[in-house]
């Protein structure tokens, strides 16, 4: 789905906010239903670290808030969606830039919801691969978000 313009000015304000932008990752497209979010982390002068790579901190600030952003947009109003735990882990240094993709499916979505009806709140796990050109992976970050219906907590 292609961004629309209500998505590119998201893009342009999230790449904007300081938090985000001290990361040094960039979103380079957001799909305009939220379900998709593309991000890439360069090697620069802002994310290199001693040893001349892409620095973990900015690896990881740089896909940390995206599934929770992403769902509180999509399921909306009436549910309660927080970051709960991450794990990452890193397989080879970033000697490049490194891109990261996030998407949800309609079953997904569908499953939080029914979920939802029969339990006050739900735990869902994302993995996220932050791979260079070649595909190969970098680093892998596990995210719990916690998601429940206002009102019930």
């Amino acid at each position: 789905m292609p961004e629309s313009f209500a998505s590119r000015i998201d893009r342009w304000k999230f790449n904007l906010f300081p938090a985000y932008r001290g990361t040094g990752a960039r979103i380079v497209y957001i799909a305009d239903d939220y379900r998709e979010i593309r991000v890439k982390i360069p090697l620069t002068w802002r994310t290199r670290n001693y040893v001349g790579t892409i620095f973990g901190g900015s690896m990881y600030g740089g896909i940390d808030p995206l599934y929770m952003v992403m769902l509180i947009k999509v399921l909306g109003q009436d549910y309660v969606v927080w970051d709960k735990s991450a794990t990452i882990r890193f397989k080879r240094p970033g000697k490049e830039t490194l891109f990261a993709e996030f998407r949800l499916t309609e079953e997904e979505l569908s499953e939080i919801k029914t979920l939802l009806e029969t339990r006050k709140t739900v735990d869902r796990i994302y993995n996220v691969e932050l791979k260079d050109k070649a595909g190969k992976v970098c680093c892998l970050i596990e995210k719990t978000i916690y998601i429940a219906k206002k009102g019930i907590i």
